[in-house]
């Protein structure tokens, strides 16, 4: 599969800042890849480095397997890591045409644009009456009048209600079904496991993890247990079963984290040789918050 973006070794200082340290990482065409991270994590900087805002201090990065320059690569890719800014006297119609003026691209996607973002109804309505949503769906509208092969987006949902979110988040995984490569830098890990096939996980410009989003939840799970009464001798008899990493009580229900496959049917079994007869068994797989957790305490 073909390589769209290639980092290597990248570093970022400001002053004693270390803002981007050592990161190196691969973006393959067709995915939606998340960096994900806390706000000042090094997400907003390492996208400036790749679009050429901002210089690198060491390290290196080449587009599309390195066979042509940055220069020409960047008229391949479509990006918004700033709020969206048009004229808010103008149409949508009127502010992309002057995008493409700006950016001397033909004018002739601008519809077809309008319709991906679910705007056409509203391409004669000025942009001053837009809401923040359409607003930021206007922006990726304009981002996508060169048909890019890569769609960069920072923070795409950041200060959208429910609705808006939503909206975004179904417009984005629309544009990868077409063919277009996604990557997003976002601090919402339910952004990230909804959106995302593949994340890569920052923190103080540091990489935690890159890899599928499947992956990094596919580790053996957890149970959720409980019984009527005291929860004490729960705790013993688990404490005593091998492939149970870590056990936690939250509200009357007991957590207990596994390290190997354990079916339902043979915890359960056990704690019924042990006199413990549970009231809720309940096997989940963990979720990328449960990961990331992981990851970043690992890492203090």
């Amino acid at each position: 599969m073909e390589t769209i973006l290639s980092l290597k070794n990248l570093n970022k200082k400001f002053g004693k800042i270390h803002a981007v340290n050592n990161l190196s990482f691969d973006i393959k065409k067709g995915a939606i890849y998340g960096i994900l991270g806390p706000n000042g994590s090094g997400k907003s900087t390492t996208l400036g480095i790749i679009l050429n805002v901002v210089n690198k201090t060491s390290g290196e990065f080449s587009w599309f397997d390195g066979k042509i320059s940055t220069h020409q690569a960047l008229k391949k890719v479509g990006a918004i890591i700033e709020r969206p800014n048009f004229y808010p006297y103008m149409t949508a119609i009127q502010n992309l045409q002057l995008v493409c003026k700006i950016k001397e691209i033909p004018t002739t996607k601008i519809e077809e644009k309008l319709k991906t973002v679910n705007l056409f109804e509203r391409r004669n309505s000025k942009f001053r009456t837009f809401s923040l949503g359409m607003k930021q769906r206007l922006a990726i509208a304009s981002a996508l009048l060169n048909d890019p092969e890569i769609l960069i987006l920072d923070e795409p949902t950041n200060g959208l209600d429910p609705q808006g979110i939503h909206e975004i988040r179904e417009i984005i995984k629309n544009i990868a079904a077409n063919g277009t490569t996604i990557l997003l830098a976002s601090h919402l890990l339910d952004e990230v496991e909804k959106v995302c096939t593949h994340v890569v996980v920052i923190r103080e410009g540091l990489k935690l993890y890159s890899g599928s989003v499947d992956e990094m939840t596919a580790s053996h799970g957890l149970f959720e247990l409980k019984v009527e009464s005291d929860s004490s001798k729960l705790l013993e008899v688990l404490s005593q079963f091998e492939g149970i990493s870590a056990i936690k009580e939250e509200e009357n229900t007991i957590i207990a984290t596994l390290s190997k496959p354990i079916s339902a049917s043979e915890i359960n079994n056990y704690l019924f040789k042990n006199n413990v007869v549970l009231s809720h068994l309940v096997k989940r797989k963990p979720s990328l918050e449960q990961q990331f957790l992981t990851l970043t305490n690992n890492k203090s």
